[in-house]
């Protein structure tokens, strides 16, 4: 992989959290394995590459690149507006976090917990996203941005699916810790979109 396919990577899961954020705000739904793989990239300290982050593969990374191909090729057909809205969000609240050394500190500490939480329930069980979710909501909520999920309100009113957009955002952001420290740069989406999308394709290929 090339350094931009690396931060391409990351940049997959900010956009496939920002995906599945949207399908459970709209339709109450989501892909187990999709949550999996976002919840499980919380927890990953020591990866090989990036791909490892994401558990070795990007096959659950293609709904995320799909969403991010539409963006940058600004084709409305394509384009999925809600889910660039959330990534955009994300990617300005990371700035926010990274400022933040307390909230850093109390993310490093809660997150060696869940982790014990997984090895015992596995990566997308209740507890798991429940204890996820409230990570976020003590942190990452607090802060003056705030991320604003527009659905049905009858699926954003119920406990379960308020902890899994919460935990898909706490797993978003970290997605973009990662690209930034891959050094990933938000003029890059304006600025550079021909080279993204050059590099972008043959991840899709890869099917």
């Amino acid at each position: 992989m090339s350094p931009t396919q690396e931060q391409l990577t990351a940049l997959g899961g900010v956009f496939l959290a920002a995906v599945l954020v949207d399908r459970i705000a709209k339709s109450g739904q989501t892909s187990e394995a999709g949550l999996s793989c976002m919840l499980g990239s919380l927890l990953v300290r020591d990866p090989k590459d990036t791909l490892d982050v994401y558990g070795g593969d990007d096959i659950n990374l293609r709904e995320g690149y799909r969403a991010l191909i539409g963006a940058l090729e600004r084709d409305p057909s394509t384009l999925q507006r809600e889910p660039l809205r959330y990534a955009l969000s994300m990617l300005g609240l990371e700035r926010q976090l990274a400022k933040r050394n307390d909230m850093l500190d109390v993310i490093g500490k809660r997150l060696p917990q869940i982790q014990s939480q997984v090895e015992h329930f596995g990566p997308a069980h209740e507890n798991v996203i429940a204890a996820c979710g409230a990570l976020y909501q003590d942190t990452l909520s607090t802060l003056r941005q705030r991320i604003q999920v527009h659905g049905d309100m009858r699926n954003l009113q119920q406990p379960s699916n308020a902890s899994k957009i919460r935990a898909l955002l706490l797993a978003g952001i970290r997605s973009a810790r990662l690209w930034r420290q891959l050094g990933g740069h938000r003029w890059q989406l304006v600025v550079s979109r021909r080279k993204l999308l050059k590099e972008l394709y043959p991840l899709m290929r890869s099917e």
